[in-house]
């Protein structure tokens, strides 16, 4: 009788030592829900609980606890998830050792700000819609929350289409006479009277400014379409002291392009502005120049693979199950080669082309990252397009991109060697 009570003794210790320890969150072709997958390590996160992102690991995967909870977590998301015991944890991570991989670990969920108007819409705004969609929390703010100085509040900012230049998008040579526009125009106006601003444009800088100061102070910032551009293009401005380089319905400053001071910007130098108050473009820092008769048509862009062990943040920054993805159209679509600085490292470009898609740099105690483009599933954009419904794209690669940069300050500080 004691022999059979020691075997079954052993047998249910065997059973427990074997028992899942670990949850597998794959992002390789088995996930059934890429992007939500994002939304549930977040989740773990905020319930201070421990993550770990495998990069290069079946295309970064995420290794949460195991718990009755976070099952249910990721049922509700339609989350795949496989359960991991002890042995299978050794051999992910003897793999991992003897691989072009890493394992990092997630120590927060990062405190988000959207920088967007008051009346926009979410579905105008990649960022905006891929976080909804994950379910990951954030704060809607805008000029007067940035001059206030409320940014450092944030671990993470992002910044869309907003003209940091003051001059609409150039919106009114398409828009004129538009509701939607002249509520835009006169919202900024109203916002650069309550600060003491001659004009809209001396106000985007004073911005832009602010959001130079919040990178170097150790800020994540990440930007797409038409802020990419802008932003810098407003900080140069700023530096060279030029005040009608984007005159609010004013000519430009002729030979405005030469003041422009390069040594303010985070990514871009050297470039020449549009002057033409008829050409729906800044500069000539977008390859693809989409509002012009120089539009050029889009292709596909391709992620670099770097290694996870001696680039840890460009790694986790381009973790895909896809490495060529369909090109998108923004009014910044892309950055052309010769407009980087020579820090700037490139993440994804379009093979043999003058022009690349997804850059990124580090600034003082911070870092930047730009994506060219409005909406990854949505590559021919324009004003009054339905919003894009992630539901049918849940496997998105070009969101995938996005939520890349929304965990990544999350990351624990010492893993970061680049």
């Amino acid at each position: 009788m004691r022999t059979a009570l020691l075997t079954v003794a052993l047998a249910l210790g065997l059973a427990r030592a074997s028992a899942a320890q670990d949850l597998l969150v794959p992002m390789d072709a088995t996930q059934s829900n890429h992007l939500r997958a994002y939304g549930l390590a977040y989740w773990v996160l905020k319930q201070d609980g421990s993550a770990e992102w495998l990069l290069n690991y079946r295309s970064g995967s995420f290794l949460l606890p195991d718990a009755p909870e976070i099952r249910r977590e990721a049922a509700l998301r339609g989350v795949r998830v496989e359960p991991v015991s002890g042995d299978g944890l050794a051999a992910i991570r003897a793999e991992i050792e003897r691989s072009n991989m890493e394992s990092v670990l997630l120590e927060k969920a990062p405190r988000i700000a959207v920088y967007t108007p008051p009346n926009s819409s979410p579905w105008d705004d990649a960022v905006t819609l891929a976080l909804r969609y994950a379910g990951i929390e954030y704060e809607d703010l805008w000029d007067g929350e940035v001059l206030k100085g409320e940014l450092p509040r944030f671990d993470w900012l992002h910044l869309h289409h907003e003209d940091f230049t003051g001059q609409y998008s150039k919106f009114y040579l398409t828009y004129a006479g538009a509701p939607w526009l002249a509520d835009e125009v006169a919202r900024n106006r109203d916002m650069a009277q309550t600060f003491g601003f001659e004009n809209v444009p001396a106000l985007k800088k004073a911005v832009a400014a602010k959001i130079r100061e919040y990178v170097e102070g150790g800020g994540f910032l990440f930007a797409m379409c038409t802020a990419t551009e802008t932003l810098d293009l407003a900080l140069a401005a700023a530096g060279a002291d030029i005040a009608a380089a984007f005159a609010d319905g004013d000519p430009m400053d002729p030979g405005a392009s030469a003041k422009l001071d390069w040594s303010r910007s985070l990514a871009f130098q050297g470039a020449e502005l549009v002057e033409n108050p008829a050409v729906s473009a800044f500069s000539d820092i977008d390859g693809h120049q989409v509002n012009t008769p120089w539009r050029q048509p889009l292709g596909a862009f391709q992620l670099f693979d770097f290694s996870a062990k001696i680039d840890p943040v460009p790694a986790m920054l381009t973790q895909s199950h896809e490495s060529v993805i369909e090109d998108f159209y923004g009014i910044t679509t892309s950055f052309r080669r010769e407009r980087l600085k020579p820090s700037v490292l490139v993440l994804a470009e379009e093979p043999a082309a003058p022009w690349v898609k997804y850059i990124h740099g580090n600034f003082g105690k911070g870092t930047w990252t730009f994506l060219g483009g409005h909406d990854p599933e949505d590559p021919q954009h324009v004003v009054g397009d339905p919003p894009t419904d992630l539901d049918l794209h849940p496997h998105s690669p070009g969101y995938r991109l996005i939520l890349n940069n929304v965990l990544f300050p999350a990351a624990k500080k010492k893993q970061l060697r680049t």
